[in-house]
């Protein structure tokens, strides 16, 4: 099916009474908050008031869903936008700008994200013997598929679990992982079972780029031997910048880099490290090229950005407490 494809009246109908609920659920969860993380493991909602410009994000592998406006993330040169007839997918963690392109204070943009549990799809691929889809998906690292009523309707009931006078925790509890899992099993019955079943198979090329991005992550501030990690994933020097590359936008050296400034710049903001300390302890030894490749890369020196950064939280949470 495409993400294209025609979607029947009838369906049409529910799909948009169900947006609308999801979009009302939101909507009461999210008042005054920009982000809000739930109660419900890996499940987090959004709301924006305004259109934005890019911004940096590190996107985990998930479905983002937008109940009302439009949002594209961008990775890279690719750009996929996703409204409420559209979904997101990403595979692997992500260096990428998300960029919000419809919103207002009268109709924002609300929407959730929901990690993916990559075991639960393989399982469900296994103990139910699902056939494979015939397609043959390009590698990549995310996707957009058609938002269809099936698929919706467990988001709704998560949600539910959030709202109204009888939620409660044993509810939650025992649900949240009963409807999550329809929530992936409707994902291998969508137009993106084919990416679905390239991202869990063993042996794949994101199979393999997924272990190198979890062995960076935990070795980021070590030296990098490309050709040891090539080695580590059974993978050529040659094919692991390939792949590297067109499922992340960046090569194995260049994904490493990030991943040491975005954690310099959580431990100057969290734990109230100088630029210095952090860069150390993110594997530089030169204070000086840090600083030069966090200006490139955050469009500021390390003091000058992280100061914006607090003066900007300190004002949104003056503007939330005036709201309320």
């Amino acid at each position: 099916m495409s993400t294209h494809a025609q979607i029947e009246p009838s369906s049409h109908s529910q799909l948009s009474a169900l947006q609308h609920q999801l979009a009302a659920t939101i909507d009461r969860l999210t008042s005054a908050q920009d982000d809000v993380v739930t109660p419900i493991s890996q499940l987090a909602l959004f709301r924006r008031e305004t259109v934005t410009e890019p911004c940096d994000c590190v996107i985990e592998p998930s479905i983002v869903m937008v109940a009302q406006g439009v949002k594209q993330l961008l990775i890279g040169d690719n750009a996929y936008r996703y409204d409420p007839q559209r979904f997101l997918i990403t595979s692997l963690d992500l260096p990428a700008r998300s960029q919000v392109l419809d919103a207002s204070a009268e109709t924002p943009s609300l929407g959730l994200v929901l990690n993916l549990d990559l075991n639960i799809i393989a399982e469900l691929i296994s103990q139910n013997r699902l056939t494979p889809p015939r397609e043959r998906p390009s590698e990549a690292g995310a996707y957009i598929g058609q938002l269809t009523p099936q698929l919706l309707e467990p988001f709704v009931r998560l949600l539910n679990l959030l709202d109204g006078p009888d939620r409660s925790s044993d509810d939650i509890a025992v649900l949240a992982p009963l409807i999550k899992r329809e929530i992936h099993y409707r994902l291998l019955k969508s137009d993106l079972a084919g990416r679905l079943w390239k991202i869990v198979s063993a042996g794949s090329q994101s199979q393999r780029i997924a272990r190198a991005i979890d062995w960076l992550k935990t070795h980021y501030n070590q030296p990098l031997r490309v050709d040891e990690l090539a080695a580590h994933v059974q993978m050529s020097t040659s094919s692991l910048h390939h792949y590297f590359r067109q499922l992340t936008a960046k090569s194995p050296l260049q994904y490493q880099k990030w991943l040491r400034l975005t954690e310099a710049r959580r431990l100057m903001i969290n734990e109230n490290l100088d630029a210095a300390r952090a860069a150390f302890e993110v594997g530089y030894e030169s204070p000086s090229q840090f600083s030069r490749e966090y200006s490139r890369v955050f469009g500021a020196p390390p003091k000058r950005d992280i100061e914006s950064l607090r003066r900007r939280t300190a004002e949104s949470a003056v503007v939330a407490r005036a709201s309320q």
